[in-house]
């Protein structure tokens, strides 16, 4: 069975056609689009016309890419700037319009659920005690521990992300210290109040992680993060792109990505492991789970 996920985000909007394989999902079709609807929101939070058109136009045409594969099912997604929205309904019926497709507005426990079912069904080795899964997204951020038996007993929801952060705080290319000590400092504000359990094995996931992943290696601890700040920092956005083989919208956003990954170090109290999966192949893992 070949499944498909539109995952709309705050800063992307991503299409994953998958189907299962000896070990796990084998990746059939991946895309990204930077729709950067955070930056398309108005003082209400209301996405403005233009975005709903042209998000549901990348909808579209991922849709008919993931139909064109042949995929048996094909779910769309929104997160944290949607659900958000007081105008998401409109978006819901753009995209309904445009790809003949129901999107469906997740809640922040739905998607730290995804995340984690997707993350610890990517891991090589099924670990035997408490995980943790952090999902760095553009406008949210959860957190979320369990076992792969009992699945997830914990989890938190936090209003903050890496496009959020680096719109408030980000002016200066590359950013300037006093830019970065801001943003920081509203991470740590954010995280201040959440008392996670500290798991054997702590897991990240979404687009910061692997892009930090790919400048530093796929073991991000506070010394790991340290080193790829100074190579964020050390050029301009589009020469660290071009330097490390990233997009130059992705560096600009990793500062954000990077601050709430060092908090979620302090608060899971191990280091992170890269992810091989998250929200999108836990969609997917539902839709095979359901089809038996």
């Amino acid at each position: 069975m070949r499944c498909a996920c539109i995952d709309i985000g705050t800063n992307t909007t991503r299409l994953l056609v998958a189907e299962p394989g000896p070990d796990g999902l084998r990746e059939v079709l991946a895309q990204r689009v930077f729709t950067r609807i955070g930056r398309a929101l108005d003082e209400a939070g209301a996405i403005s016309a233009p975005k709903l058109e042209e998000v549901a136009e990348v909808v579209a045409a991922q849709a008919r890419a993931a139909r064109a594969l042949g995929a048996d099912s094909l779910d769309a997604v929104a997160t944290a700037a949607i659900r958000a929205a007081p105008n998401r309904a409109e978006l819901v019926a753009a995209v309904s319009a445009a790809a003949d497709l129901e999107l469906t507005v997740l809640t922040g426990e739905e998607e730290a659920r995804f995340a984690f079912a997707g993350a610890t069904r990517a891991l090589a080795e099924p670990p035997s005690g408490p995980v943790g899964v952090v999902d760095v997204g553009g406008g949210s951020t959860e957190l979320a521990v369990g076992t792969l038996d009992e699945g997830v007993t914990w989890i938190a929801s936090l209003e903050i992300g890496s496009g959020g952060l680096a719109d408030r705080h980000l002016r200066s290319d590359p950013p300037a210290g006093e830019e970065l000590g801001a943003l920081r400092a509203e991470a740590a504000e954010a995280f201040a109040g959440i008392a996670a359990p500290h798991p054997n094995l702590a897991v990240a996931v979404g687009g910061s992680a692997t892009s930090l992943g790919r400048l530093v290696g796929p073991c991000l601890d506070a010394p790991a993060l340290r080193d790829a700040l100074d190579l964020i920092v050390s050029a301009p956005a589009a020469e660290v792109a071009r330097r490390h083989d990233l997009d130059a919208e992705r560096v600009r956003l990793l500062p954000g990505g990077l601050a709430v990954l060092e908090e979620a170090v302090r608060a899971f109290g191990v280091p992170l492991q890269v992810a091989g999966g998250g929200l999108r192949e836990g969609v997917i893992h539902r839709r095979l789970a359901e089809a038996g």
